[in-house]
């Protein structure tokens, strides 16, 4: 079974909006593009090495493609050497328009295409920016794991991983690792569901009672 794994930069605010470049995503306005740039040393570069040594597969929204293709096909690098050859899924409502090797469209219904992907064999399924498409997954619960880059800086408004229509679920801490620019890298499985618990001990008060009668 092939796993879906989320890798992604993000602010301490949430921001994972045009992290490598000023011209990558200015849609809204953002005037941060390109905030990741300075933080990265030899831990972070070793990071994203180790991610990209195993075989894998591109799951990528549309805004993320385009950005993708009109750039990787022209480099020539490690992560160049990695993202070309490699099979691309794209969420698309213009099939006809994906020109980069090795890409295909999910098609009309990505949640059912991504469920059935995951039963088959072969490699996991990388998604590279793509917030609108991690929505998606997480609203359907179909991500397995999370990779999070966590720069320390608030850039108060652009797209965010986390929105309101994620699917409640339990996730657990397998890895962690702190970069000399004080980047956090951590890496989140799935871990079952919620589980509830009160730290209130003994009755409730009259206050409590009343309180918790005029909030609901």
């Amino acid at each position: 079974m092939r796993k879906i794994i989320a890798a992604t930069f993000v602010s301490l605010d949430g921001v994972m909006q045009a992290p490598g470049g000023p011209e990558e995503d200015p849609v809204g306005g953002f005037k941060f593009g390109g905030w990741t740039f300075h933080y990265f040393d030899e831990v972070t570069g070793a990071a994203m090495d180790e991610m990209f040594s195993k075989p894998f597969a591109l799951l990528l929204g549309r805004r993320t493609y385009d950005i993708f293709a009109a750039y990787w096909p022209y480099q020539k690098d490690p992560i160049a050497d990695a993202f070309n050859p490699a099979t691309k899924y794209v969420a698309t409502h213009r099939p006809d328009s994906l020109i980069w090797q090795n890409t295909q469209s999910l098609g009309p219904d990505i949640v059912a295409t991504l469920r059935r992907l995951k039963q088959e064999d072969g490699p996991d399924l990388l998604i590279q920016g793509s917030g609108n498409l991690i929505q998606t997954l997480l609203a359907n619960g179909l991500i397995d794991e999370i990779r999070l880059m966590i720069f320390p800086l608030l850039l108060g408004k652009g797209k965010r991983l986390f929105g309101d229509g994620a699917m409640p679920a339990a996730f657990k801490l397998v890895k962690s690792q702190a970069s000399s620019t004080g980047v956090i890298m951590a890496t989140y499985e799935r871990s079952g569901e919620i589980k509830l618990g009160s730290f209130v001990q003994g009755q409730p008060s009259e206050a409590e009672l009343e309180r918790r009668k005029n909030w609901k």
